[in-house]
C-alpha cells in the first residue's frame, strides 16, 4: 500500500479563521498533540506574518522531533529568510513558499505577467534550496490556473529544487471529477514530477473539500493539506479526521495507508475545539458529538443487535469511549489515573495533582463523573499561565423583581480587593464587579455557555472574548454552577490579556 503523507496546517491556515487565533503556549500544545497524532508535516505558520507568529513558529519547530515542520512564505527572499531563522533548529525542517499562478489573481492582486511569475519562481525555490533540502512550492489558485502554464511552472521549480509541489484549490471552486482530471494531468504532463512528493491543499467553500482531496489521491496525489475539525478560511479547510477515517474505513477503494494514530483524533478535535472556543457542530463527521448517537429505535434495535447495521467505524477507532465512568468522592487517584490513561490522557505529576483535586472538588458537587466531565476537565481547566488575579469569593443576588447584585473578592499577588456591582442579570453584575477590582474595563464581543455532559448537575462550559484597544483575549470557565464558570472565564481572559501585554514588555 502506497503510504499518504498527511500535512497538518491547523496552526497556519486554521489559526487564519477568525476566532482562532492561539497564543504561544496553545500553539505549542496543538503541536505536540499533532505530533501525538502522527502527523507527517506540520505547517507551524507564516513566520514574517508578525514577531508573534516568528516567536511560535521557532518554539514549535524546536518542541517537535517527530513531525516535519514547515513555515510559510512567499517568494520573496525576505519571508524566506524570516522561515529560514524560524524552522532551521528544527529536526526535519521544510520551507513552504508559494505564489499565484491563475489569471485573475497573477492579473489583480500580483500585477504580473506569467513569465516573471514564472521567473521569480523558480529564482525563490533555488534561493530557499540553498538554505534547506526540503522545500514545498505552492501554486496559490491553481485549480483556476491554465494548465499549459502550470505545468511549466511546476516543470521549473522541480528542476529548481523543490522536493513537494502543492496544486491547492484555493477558493474551494473544483468539484471531484473535475479536480480528478486536473491533478492526473499534472502527474502526465508535468517534467520531474515522478521525483517528487505531489500535494493537494483543498477549501470547502461548497462543502467538496473532502470529496476534493480523495479524488486527487485517486488521481496520483501523494500528500494531502488538511486540519483539525476542517477549521480555516471562509468555510474551512479539507477536515483531517475525514481523510484519515475514509481511507482506514474504505480500503477497498483507498488503496493507501497513513501514519496517523486515529485514536488521537479525538482528542486532537476536543482539544483544539477548547483552545479556539469553536464548538464542533454535533453532525460533525467522524467527531461531532452525534456521530455515534443513536436515537430511533430502529437505530437502536440494530445496534444493539450488531454495531455494525449502524456503525461504520467504531468509536475506539477515533479514541472515543462508549463507556460511562462512574467515579464519586471516595474514588482514589489510582482509579482517576487509570480512566485517564484509558482516554488518552498522560499528565505530569504536578498538572495529574491539580486535575485530582479538581476532580474531587466537582465529585462533591455530582454524583456520578462521566468520561466527558474527565475530558473537560483535563482540557479546560488548564494553568498554562501565570494567574496574576485569582478569584477568592463571589455572591450574586438576583431575582425577577430586582436588580442583580454582585460582590467578588479578588486577589493579586498580597492585594486583596473586594468591590460590589450591580449589572442586567447575575453574569453582568458579576463581570462589572469583576472589572472594578482589576480597574480594567473591557468590550465583551462574545459570550459562549454549554453543557459539557448531561443532566440537572451537568458541568457548563463558558467561553468569553474581550477586546481592550484592539487587542483580544479569550477565557474558559467550567464549573457546575454557569454563574461560577462565567466569573471563571472572565478571570482567565483578564489574565490571559495581561500575560500578553507582559510578554511584550
Amino acid at each position: 500500500m502506497k503510504t499518504i503523507k498527511i500535512f497538518d496546517t491547523t496552526l497556519r491556515d486554521g489559526e487564519q479563521s477568525p476566532g482562532c487565533s492561539m497564543n504561544l503556549q496553545e500553539k505549542i500544545e496543538v503541536a505536540m498533540q499533532l505530533e501525538k497524532l502522527k502527523v507527517d508535516i506540520i505547517e507551524a505558520g507564516f513566520a514574517i506574518a508578525s514577531p508573534g507568529d516568528f516567536v511560535s513558529v521557532k518554539a514549535i519547530a524546536e518542541t517537535i522531533k517527530d513531525s516535519c515542520v514547515a513555515s510559510l512564505s512567499r517568494a520573496l527572499k525576505a519571508d524566506i529568510d524570516r522561515s529560514y531563522e524560524a524552522i532551521k533548529n528544527a529536526a526535519a525542517p521544510r520551507i513552504h513558499t508559494f505564489i499565484a499562478t491563475s489569471p485573475i489573481h497573477m492579473q489583480y492582486k500580483l500585477q504580473m505577467k506569467p513569465e516573471d511569475v514564472l521567473e521569480q519562481s523558480v529564482a525563490m525555490v533555488k534561493y530557499a534550496k540553498s538554505l534547506c533540502a526540503d522545500i514545498e512550492f505552492s501554486a496559490e489558485d491553481a485549480s483556476r490556473s491554465d494548465p499549459e502554464f502550470l505545468y511549466k511552472i511546476l516543470g521549473a521549480v522541480i528542476k529548481a529544487g523543490a522536493t513537494c509541489i502543492n496544486v491547492p484549490d484555493t477558493v474551494g471552486y473544483s468539484t471531484p471529477e473535475e479536480y480528478y482530471e486536473f491533478i492526473l494531468g499534472i502527474k502526465n504532463n508535468t517534467p520531474g514530477i515522478e521525483k517528487v512528493d505531489l500535494s493537494v491543499h483543498c477549501h470547502n467553500d461548497l462543502g467538496l473539500a473532502v470529496a476534493n482531496s480523495l479524488a486527487a489521491l485517486r488521481a496520483g496525489a501523494t500528500q494531502v493539506e488538511c486540519t483539525i475539525n476542517g477549521i480555516g478560511e471562509r468555510a474551512g479547510n479539507a477536515a483531517l479526521e475525514e481523510i484519515v477515517m475514509a481511507i482506514n474505513t474504505r480500503r477497498d477503494l483507498y488503496q493507501y495507508k497513513t501514519n496517523i494514530d486515529t485514536k488521537q483524533i479525538y482528542n486532537a478535535s476536543r482539544l483544539l475545539s477548547s483552545i479556539t472556543g469553536v464548538s464542533v457542530q454535533p453532525n460533525k463527521a467522524v467527531v461531532g458529538g452525534n456521530a455515534f448517537a443513536h436515537e430511533a429505535g430502529i437505530h437502536q434495535h440494530g445496534v444493539l443487535a450488531n454495531k455494525e447495521t449502524y456503525e461504520i467505524m467504531t468509536p475506539e477507532s477515533i479514541g472515543l469511549s462508549q463507556n460511562t465512568l462512574v467515579l464519586g468522592k471516595h474514588s482514589g487517584k489510582h482509579a482517576f489515573v487509570d480512566r485517564l490513561k484509558a482516554l488518552g490522557y498522560t499528565l505530569d505529576e504536578s498538572r495529574l495533582q491539580y486535575c485530582f483535586e479538581k476532580f474531587k472538588e466537582l465529585a462533591d458537587r455530582k454524583k456520578d463523573v462521566s468520561d466527558l466531565d474527565l475530558r473537560a476537565l483535563v482540557e479546560f481547566d488548564k494553568l498554562d499561565i501565570p494567574a496574576e488575579y485569582v478569584c477568592d469569593t463571589f455572591v450574586i443576588n438576583s431575582g425577577n423583581k430586582m436588580t442583580a447584585t454582585a460582590v467578588v473578592k479578588i486577589i493579586r499577588g498580597d492585594e486583596i480587593r473586594e468591590e460590589a456591582s450591580t449589572g442586567d442579570g447575575p453574569v453582568d453584575a458579576a463581570f462589572n464587579a469583576i472589572e472594578k477590582c482589576v480597574g480594567i474595563s473591557f468590550t465583551l464581543e462574545d459570550y459562549i455557555v454549554r453543557s459539557v455532559t448531561a443532566g440537572k448537575d451537568a458541568q457548563g462550559e463558558v467561553v468569553v472574548k474581550l477586546d481592550k484597544d484592539g487587542r483580544k483575549a479569550r477565557g474558559h470557565g467550567l464549573s457546575t454552577d454557569i454563574v461560577e464558570a462565567s466569573v471563571k472565564a472572565y478571570i482567565d481572559a483578564i489574565n490571559r490579556y495581561c500575560y500578553e501585554i507582559e510578554l511584550e514588555g
